[in-house]
């Protein structure tokens, strides 16, 4: 004789068959959380995952300069890793975001006639990192290490680094040829600087209006905020902003000996909470379904 489902459930779960139909019955009445209630609660959890993101892994920065053309153009969007420094300090060739010293310019003037809700978009803008850059955010190329020795420029009007000559592609609108030493960043040409201890000479791509180490003086390491990674914005412009190989031939000094080093899977550990969250609603969604359809 064949058996009930009901004989099946009580001999699988422990329970009767009535105490089986009425635990399905509570499920299936059991409803989940309503969409007016349920969006509040994930705009905030999504803005608390956009403001971890932007402090400690990656920030957009917007570019509001020409004086890294042709690399970035005015109106980029970069995004910026902010981990990568926490395990190696920069190397030459890439291309950083720093806070600039006391005594360098801003690029980025504040705007006097501002609003209140402009004020206030751009402050929750920073928060998750999509405004504007602050008065005294800078991105160059990194061009001396600690120990570095720094010049312009040889008979054809390359600069020196380490007494090495470097070919630097990137460069597509050059300064002219002009007096060492004018403490001007509009001549090519400049001394021999050595780089300090604990610093960065930087220069950006276009150096014809780039106001950068040969004028402004060199960088603190611990001024540098991340290390621009993908042009983000425009998509017609998407792509990476790519370490420059020009560099790999020139000999480090005691100084800037072991400064660089493998990422170690920093640039990974970016994406490790946008996966989490992934996984979270992933699980939410299922559990919910299940409620609905149990």
């Amino acid at each position: 004789m064949a058996l009930l489902p009901t004989n099946r459930a009580s001999h699988d779960d422990g329970f009767t068959g009535e105490q089986w139909k009425k635990r399905r019955r509570r499920r299936r009445g059991r409803k989940g959380m309503p969409l007016w209630q349920e969006l509040p609660l994930l705009l905030v959890v999504a803005f608390c995952l956009a403001v971890l993101i932007r402090t400690f892994l990656m920030q957009a920065f917007y570019i509001p300069s020409g004086s890294m053309e042709d690399t970035l153009l005015v109106g980029d969007r970069v995004l910026v890793n902010k981990v990568v420094y926490e395990f190696r300090d920069p190397t030459r060739g890439e291309v950083i975001v720093f806070k600039g010293p006391d005594n360098w310019a801003p690029e980025n003037g504040a705007d006097p006639d501002a609003g209140f809700f402009s004020k206030l978009g751009r402050t929750v803008g920073d928060l998750v990192g999509i405004s504007q850059p602050g008065e005294k955010d800078f991105i160059k190329r990194v061009i001396g290490l600690p120990g570095d020795r720094v010049s312009c420029c040889d008979v054809e009007g390359r600069i020196y680094v380490n007494g090495v000559p470097i070919d630097e592609p990137y460069v597509i609108r050059n300064s002219p040829r002009g007096e060492a030493g004018d403490k001007t960043c509009n001549s090519r040409d400049f001394d021999e600087v050595i780089v300090e201890p604990g610093m960065l000479f930087v220069m950006g791509d276009h150096r014809l209006v780039s106001q950068d180490s040969r004028c402004q003086g060199q960088v603190p390491i611990d001024d540098v905020i991340g290390k621009a990674m993908v042009v983000a914005l425009p998509l017609s412009r998407w792509g990476s902003v790519a370490h420059q190989e020009v560099f790999d031939k020139v000999p480090d000094t005691n100084s800037a000996a072991g400064a660089a080093a493998p990422d170690s899977g920093a640039s990974v550990s970016v994406a490790l909470p946008l996966l989490l969250g992934a996984v979270v609603v992933r699980r939410r969604l299922t559990r919910d379904r299940a409620t609905q359809h149990g």
